[in-house]
């Protein structure tokens, strides 16, 4: 699928050069990236590019006056060097866009890996229709997934993200845009995609994921794709609202939010008959966001459900050897230990934030996770943390995010800790303290 994904950005690519020849370099903005336009401005190509250098130090403090942490786990990172191509034709109405990621960086359960991010091509159908084939961030996430990492108010994107956000997949997506009153906007975004995520070259075990989300904007669209960015960095001269709505369905899917493809399989086997007994899985969801004049709110919720057949057997053996099947559901029933590897339940995240005339801002976050009874969420190795609060200072040395610092603080709390020192492995209530500092620097 991504080969394919290639050839068909080559092949618009050098249809679309063909039609614009005598491309010119415009005036360079840092930030901005190197933009090419034709002599008749019908054609242009952006050339873009950052990287985010990431030092996080974490301590821990449990419930317990018996279990004491002394340590601080440290580590530096490149969490993300990106580069971006992208191009756009007013005639006959092309446009493509290839992403990748160079840091590859090791990332832990709820982080995506992977060179390809963005691969696609769409074309305007009319004015105010466009379709799309490829790989890009689906619109069937919470809000802030939709926003671009080098814009965001703190180093790192809510718990509720890596919670449930498939992030990009692979489809067809169709996005409208229509005026429904004086200043008011409807932006409707259909999509079916792979329902396995990014980067999927394995064999398709379930069938299609069908999403959709809704956009209104009843005082009219942002200035500067502020629709896009977290922070409200050209300090918009008139409230400006986005509320949205989402939901999506997956059909068989065989990974815990629909990012990957044959990480658990469940199957049917009677006699000589196996049939796969994959969950379907939906997810609906609501957010907004508001800007005026240097303040920005963002409000998300996600709620998740999953339908799985009564009549499973047998699964993969995921814990030893995945290739192997076994009749052991650990204790759990089949449905409950089904339950158990998705993530279920619901989640909030309210972030909110002012940035000053001097490029200074004040941030804070709140996020809120409600696992279910028999969720993966309850994993006590990289979840079963439940309240978030996050405060952070960042410092934009340009409007166009071609140089920023920032630095947060996030209190874990309701959480439960796995504590696996003197190669013993207990599990204790406490909390966690993290700090970050980032540095980004963009052409």
């Amino acid at each position: 699928m991504i080969r394919y994904l290639f050839l068909v950005f080559i092949y618009s690519f050098i249809i679309n050069f063909n039609y614009s020849q005598d491309l010119i370099l415009g005036d360079y903005i840092p930030g901005n990236g190197l933009v090419f336009s034709s002599t008749d401005q019908n054609y242009k190509v952006v050339l873009r590019g950052y990287s985010q250098s990431l030092f996080e130090s974490k301590t821990r403090s449990f419930d317990s006056s018996n279990v004491l942490d002394n340590n601080v786990y440290n580590r530096f990172r490149a969490r993300r060097v990106r580069l971006r191509l992208s191009g756009i034709q007013l005639f006959p109405g092309f446009s493509y866009r290839l992403q990748v990621d160079l840091a590859q960086s090791v990332v832990g359960d709820g982080e995506l890996s992977g060179l390809l991010l963005d691969a696609w091509v769409g074309y305007n159908i009319t004015k105010k229709l466009k379709i799309i084939f490829g790989q890009k961030a689906t619109p069937t996430d919470n809000l802030s997934v939709q926003m671009a990492s080098n814009s965001l108010q703190l180093p790192e994107r809510s718990r509720l993200t890596s919670a449930f956000a498939s992030i990009r997949e692979v489809g067809l997506f169709m996005e409208g845009k229509f005026k429904t009153g004086n200043k008011s906007v409807l932006k409707p975004m259909l999509c079916i995609t792979n329902g396995d995520g990014s980067n999927t070259l394995s064999n398709d075990f379930g069938g299609l994921k069908y999403g959709a989300r809704i956009n209104f904007l009843p005082f009219g669209t942002f200035r500067n794709f502020g629709q896009f960015r977290q922070v409200d960095m050209v300090r918009e001269l008139s409230p400006k609202l986005m509320l949205g709505i989402n939901g999506s369905y997956n059909v068989g899917m065989s990974s815990r939010r629909g990012r990957e493809n044959g990480d658990f399989l469940f199957y049917n086997i009677t006699n000589s008959d196996t049939n796969l007994r994959l969950p379907n899985y939906l997810k609906t969801g609501a957010d907004l966001l508001f800007k005026y004049r240097g303040f920005s709110l963002i409000a998300e919720f996600i709620m998740t459900k999953a339908f799985i057949s009564d009549d499973i057997t047998t699964r993969n053996d995921r814990y030893g050897n995945p290739e192997d099947l076994t009749t052991n559901f650990r204790g759990y029933s089949a449905e409950e230990y089904a339950r158990t590897q998705l993530m279920m339940g619901s989640g909030i995240n309210l972030q909110a934030g002012y940035l000053f005339k001097n490029l200074f801002s004040i941030d804070g976050r709140f996020t809120s996770l409600n696992p279910d009874e028999y969720s993966f969420m309850n994993n006590t190795l990289f979840y079963n943390r439940n309240k978030y609060y996050t405060i952070g200072i960042s410092k934009y040395f340009s409007k166009n995010y071609s140089y920023k610092i920032q630095a947060s603080y996030t209190l874990v709390d309701d959480a439960i800790i796995r504590d696996s020192r003197d190669l013993a492995d207990y599990v204790y209530s406490g909390s966690e303290n993290i700090l970050r500092l980032m540095v980004q620097i963009a052409f």
